[in-house]
């Protein structure tokens, strides 16, 4: 049966945490988060533990779906409908009385379900709504793990390293920047109208302790999680698209929480120019106590397309329950009332199918906050071309978009491009819309890259004092900024273009553009970008990022999660002959036993050491093993596939990685000497398990144990001299190799299959190291 659970509490609780365990503890699942910056951060999460190859990632402007992914991480907004999994979790349902948004979660709350499990998570002003709106839900309250006090007023230069100091304009961030480059050496600074990319790299260098100081707009309210000690409020109003208005006690809260990780205590409080915060605003923060949150925005979920008139009508339906507000104000529709003052439009949008499809243009966001009627005009162009011809003309694309590939300007002038080259990259992800999609996503995504960078590099200029910051921590200057000498750590450039640096080329890269060695060291276009170690299993291996220390702490947090979901993703690829399981019939408790022993063996493991599972095997079990093409043999189980010179080599990384040892491969030849310093797990590790003085490839083992038995099934007799040819040893090594196989020598030269129960000669294999 399903369970609705809703986790509710204050930041810095656990929440998203436990929510993303529990996912990966499912098959399916799909996980929605409020922002495209927290997406991406539970994606590089989820995919160092599962690989890139299980996992989607899904936004407005981003989408990376594998072919068959399990698990799908996505904005709120950009959730798939109709789709089953196990699993399905929202965060921050508090976002349900957002004036714009909350309607999308507010749907969410009421329609989207787990096949199994349902998690809703937030703050805990949510509990009667929740309650009222899914009333099987079960509510679990988790309380904050560190705690949160408020202190008295600071001035500016008394600000304690590691401290946000918060405000809500860019003038006013950009001031307070200012101060701290001349008082303290610089902050980073975050904006909402950053780009991720930008945002983080920002981050990075407060992380990094490049400076001790980040200004920040209620940006860091949710989705950045930074080592902050201590939040300083700059201001307590907002400009929210509206009106001004004073900030809401429980929207104070979420920033000031930003303070303290973990179970690291933090602070907050007001700059001195503010004054001393009202007590009670104090005590409330400081133990999470605000109203409840009584209505929820709802906006009707089933449209009408019937005409563009009956779209309005649907969408200004009134709430079916109460608790419920229409939404009140939404781009999305007023940009549709514009268009359908337009004759052109209205002229065009006669048929249900091309009124919905104005309706999707009219959702185009306007990342660019246009004046009035500018972003309008863009979509009635848009629609215009698709209503006609089913398609945007690539021509007119690529003028607009090409006009955007410019760094050059002030930080203002960057972000705006950044905005623009957002709406395109939007369009891009639109199916359908456009002819070649994938290449205008590459190359929007591209542009929005560089003219990322170079805002980064605009604002450490403009605020981070390379002198103060040097003398303060004795760290490199200006030139020397990790964030710069990643451009010097090029791979080879293309024709097209400037080569991004070693760690964006890393992370974009492709799983096929990489390849390991028998060490484990991991090299793309043949330069070693990281070296796999040992992990929490054979299966699971940590890495090392193989680059100077130069690079920058952020940089190389991005390649290292980049080369763990490599490792998860190449285990996969390597094991899933024996993950290639039907629907049905599933296998017995001995069959799934088998299995696991076969998948922890790298794709064999000895008979005795299966015996139990072998022995308990169904008809159905042995039919399933033999469309997953595996071996029940005498001496050994295997997989033939994980036997090939690729497989041996990658299990060879494996073992490597956790052993710490360096492996020797067998290369074309079908056995190996076996070594005294050796650990004979090794052997078994790559394929080849000792038989004496010999590791044997496991088919060949099977196929000379076979051949052997055959010859004295009449009785006692000659060892066959092919063996010498088939296994690649030497003459006298053959009787210590079959004696190791279970056959004794009866009289001279002339040998019988020892009659020893199964785990007798089970054990004498693993004596097979010392017998040779």
């Amino acid at each position: 049966m399903s369970t609705i659970t809703a986790l509710l509490g204050p930041t810095n609780t656990g929440k998203t945490h436990r929510a993303v365990t529990q996912m990966l503890a499912h098959r399916t699942g799909i996980i929605g988060l409020p922002l495209r910056l927290l997406a991406r951060e539970v994606y590089d999460r989820v995919t160092a533990e599962v690989g890139e190859a299980a996992v989607a990632l899904v936004t407005g402007e981003e989408k990376r779906v594998p072919a068959r992914p399990r698990y799908w991480v996505c904005t709120v907004e950009s959730m798939p409908e109709g789709r089953d999994v196990e699993f399905l979790a929202v965060d921050e349902v508090q976002l349900a009385a957002h004036r714009e948004r909350g309607h999308v979660f507010t749907d969410r709350l009421m329609r989207a379900r787990g096949v199994s499990e349902t998690m809703f998570l937030g703050s805990d002003t949510m509990t009667g709504a929740v309650e009222a709106l899914v009333p099987t839900a079960r509510v679990e309250r988790h309380p904050r793990f560190s705690k949160l006090r408020g202190v008295a007023p600071l001035e500016l230069n008394q600000l304690p390293p590691r401290s946000a100091v918060v405000a809500f304009s860019a003038d006013q961030v950009y001031a307070l920047a200012e101060q701290l480059r001349r008082r303290r050496g610089g902050a980073a600074v975050v904006l909402g109208a950053l780009s991720p990319r930008t945002r983080n790299a920002q981050v990075a260098m407060y992380q990094a302790g490049e400076v001790d100081y980040i200004v920040a707009t209620d940006a860091i309210g949710m989705g950045l999680n930074m080592d902050v000690d201590h939040v300083a409020f700059a201001a307590l109003g907002k400009f929210d698209g509206r009106a001004s208005r004073p900030l809401e006690a429980a929207e104070l809260a979420q920033i000031a929480g930003r303070a303290g990780r973990y179970t690291k205590d933090g602070t907050f409080g007001p700059l001195a120019a503010l004054g001393a915060l009202p007590q009670g605003l104090v005590i409330s923060i400081e133990r999470h106590q605000f109203p409840p949150v009584e209505r929820v925005v709802w906006r009707n979920p089933e449209l009408e397309f019937t005409d563009i008139e009956a779209l309005a009508r649907s969408l200004r339906q009134r709430p079916p329950r109460p608790g419920l507000q229409l939404l009140e104000r939404s781009d999305d529709e007023e940009v549709l009332v514009e268009l359908a003052g337009m004759s052109e439009v209205r002229g065009l949008a006669r048929s249900p199918e091309a009124v919905e499809l104005l309706w999707e243009v009219c959702r185009i966001p306007d990342f660019r906050k246009l004046l009035e009627g500018s972003h309008a005009r863009l979509l009635a162009a848009v629609y215009l071309q698709l209503a006609r011809s089913g398609r945007l003309d690539a021509g007119w694309i690529e003028r607009r978009v090409r006009r955007l590939d410019d760094t050059e300007g002030d930080i203002e002038a960057l972000m705006s491009r950044i905005a623009a080259v957002r709406t395109w990259t939007y369009i891009s992800h639109r199916p359908g819309w456009i002819d070649e999609p994938s290449r205008w996503q590459e190359w929007t995504r591209a542009i929005e890259d560089r003219l990322s960078d170079a805002l980064h590099d605009r604002l450490t200029q403009r605020f981070v004092d390379p002198r103060a910051a040097t003398r303060a921590r004795g760290k490199p200057g200006p030139k020397d900024s990790p964030f710069g000498r990643l451009r010097a750590l090029q791979l080879p450039e293309s024709p097209a273009e400037a080569a991004p640096s070693a760690a964006e080329a890393i992370v974009a890269a492709a799983h096929a553009a990489f390849a390991v060695d028998a060490r484990g060291r991991i090299s793309l276009a043949g330069r070693p970008a990281a070296q796999m170690t040992r992990g929490p299993d054979l299966l699971r291996p940590e890495v090392q990022v193989l680059a100077d220390m130069s690079m920058g702490a952020g940089s190389i947090a991005q390649v290292r999660r980049r080369m763990v979901a490599w490792t998860r993703d190449m285990v996969a690829e390597l094991l899933a002959p024996l993950r290639a399981l039907p629907a049905a019939p599933a296998p017995s408790p001995a069959g799934r036993g088998l299995l696991y022993q076969l998948e922890q063996g790298l794709g064999s493991v000895l008979r005795a050491r299966a015996e139990q599972q072998v022995r308990h095997l169904t008809a159905d079990d042995r039919r399933l093993l033999g469309r997953l093409g595996v071996k029940v043999g005498e001496l050994v189980v295997f997989a033939p596939e994980l036997l090939s010179a690729w497989a041996v080599e990658r299990r060879a990384a494996l073992w490597a990685a956790r052993s710490g040892t360096r492996v020797h491969l067998p290369g074309e030849a079908p056995s190996l000497a076996v070594r005294d310093e050796d650990d004979p797990g090794m052997y078994h590790a790559l394929g080849f398990p000792p038989f004496g003085p010999r590791a044997v490839r496991a088919d060949v083992a099977e196929r000379g144990f076979a051949r052997v038995l055959a010859v004295t099934r009449a009785g006692p007799a000659a060892l066959p001299e092919e063996l010498v040819e088939w296994i690649g040893c030497e003459a006298e090594e053959l009787p210590a190799i079959a004696a190791a196989m279970g056959f004794e020598e009866v009289e001279a030269d002339r040998w019988l299959l020892a009659p020893r129960r199964p785990e007798r000669r089970g054990r004498r294999h693993g004596r097979a190291r010392r017998a040779g």
